[in-house]
């Protein structure tokens, strides 16, 4: 996010932000819809939603790899991204570090904040934050602003404590001069 999306948001102090967010259920069960038949995202849905004193622009993108080259036409003036990761899928994790490092050199990305869902403690044998954490070298990155979180999109475990510290930290950053 550049210097002049700060200015801008700043001068018309329109308290809003656009998070971009890679998993349907968390965004449906933060929003309140039921999570019992979510099909893939075949593209993008938008939702608007209250938070604070903030309205959050949340793009719903899907994940396949078929459209994960069309992830960056929703990068623009991105505050957030939210990234979902499956705690129970040791063997996908590789490719989720990958994909996300990859993500995070994009330029219209840059300085966004990040929050890495930690999704589906409520099973069995999930990775913890810590193992998450070390598995994706979460430490070695500098370039944003991020945090993990635990959650379970199922049971809804968590998913306001990340949202409220996505929503804080890009706050700070971009309305610090109210």
């Amino acid at each position: 996010m550049g210097l002049l999306t700060i200015l801008k948001k700043n001068r018309q102090k329109e308290k809003e932000m656009r998070i971009l967010m890679l998993q349907t259920t968390i965004l449906k069960r933060i929003n309140g819809e039921p999570i019992d038949t979510i099909s893939p995202t075949l593209g993008f849905n938008i939702k608007t939603l209250e938070h604070d004193a903030y309205k959050l622009n949340i793009w719903d993108v899907g994940g396949q790899k078929s459209i994960r080259s069309y992830w960056r036409n929703y990068f623009e003036q991105t505050d957030a991204l939210v990234w979902v990761v499956d705690s129970a899928d040791r063997l996908r994790l590789q490719d989720c570090k990958r994909e996300l490092l990859q993500l995070l050199q994009e330029e219209r990305l840059a300085g966004a904040t990040l929050l890495v869902f930690a999704n589906k403690q409520d099973l069995a044998g999930s990775l913890s934050e810590q193992e998450l954490k070390k598995t994706l070298a979460l430490d070695e990155i500098k370039s944003h602003h991020w945090a993990i979180q635990a959650c379970s999109a199922v049971t809804g475990d968590n998913l306001l404590k990340g949202m409220d510290w996505v929503v804080n930290d890009v706050a700070s950053r971009i309305y610090m001069l109210d």
